[in-house]
């Protein structure tokens, strides 16, 4: 049984099943993304996706759903939500590489462009308008205006529910470049309107189940110890 409402002061939901009342705005949008993630619209951090495709043109998957972390071991990036169906996911499963590129909002359009425009022949570079830069430990691009590059190679590769819509790719990082003005702690720009910037991926009205909106955001830190 579905329970969606409230317990105490909390809103709940219960079950794997969609509440009735979330309706669908586009075609296969509780496919490709968890009915949970709307409920929830936790924020994640954006950033470029860069890879190559088979004829060597440049790739760029605007993307979030995702967490860096690790131990004395190495350092990964885990995507965990990359659509099976993209060039992207092909291109790092063939040539097992790719970089994880932080942009400021700013830049928000030109990498929209390039969803817009992601087509086999294009240049996605080109499409955004973005300078092409040589990575130094794996064979894919970065991009030229990111503050922030990880270079990573794949380790792993999973099925993240096992419905052949999503992957979870590991990629381990083996070198990060980082803009002068963004590698002074608290006192960089990192932190402001110039630095990361997060997805708030259509948050829902549990109740109504209403909501089409995706909203970005900036971090303003609030205390450091």
């Amino acid at each position: 049984e579905i329970l969606i409402g409230l317990v105490g002061s909390e809103m709940c939901i219960r079950d794997r099943e969609k509440p009735e009342q979330f309706r669908q705005y586009w075609p296969g949008q509780y496919d490709f993304f968890s009915y949970m993630e709307y409920a929830c619209a936790i924020p994640q951090p954006l950033f470029a996706i860069t890879t190559r495709k088979a004829d060597g043109k440049p790739n760029i998957n605007f993307h979030s759903w995702s967490c860096f972390q690790g131990d004395k071991g190495g350092f990964f990036a885990i995507l965990a939500g990359l659509c099976q169906h993209t060039h992207t996911y092909e291109n790092l499963r063939r040539d097992g590489a790719f970089c994880v590129n932080f942009l400021s909002k700013r830049y928000y359009d030109a990498l929209i462009r390039t969803v817009e425009h992601n087509g086999p022949a294009e240049d996605e570079f080109a499409v955004g308008g973005f300078i092409e830069e040589t990575a130094w430990t794996v064979a894919v691009p970065r991009i030229a205006e990111s503050f922030l590059t990880l270079e990573c190679k794949c380790e792993r590769i999973e099925d993240l529910s096992g419905e052949g819509l999503t992957a979870m790719v590991i990629g381990r990082v083996t070198h990060m470049a980082m803009a002068e003005d963004y590698a002074k702690g608290f006192e960089d720009q990192k932190y402001s309107g110039n630095g990361f910037f997060y997805l708030i991926h259509t948050p829902k009205d549990l109740e109504t189940g209403e909501g089409n909106h995706m909203g970005i955001a900036t971090l303003c830190p609030e205390r450091k110890e």
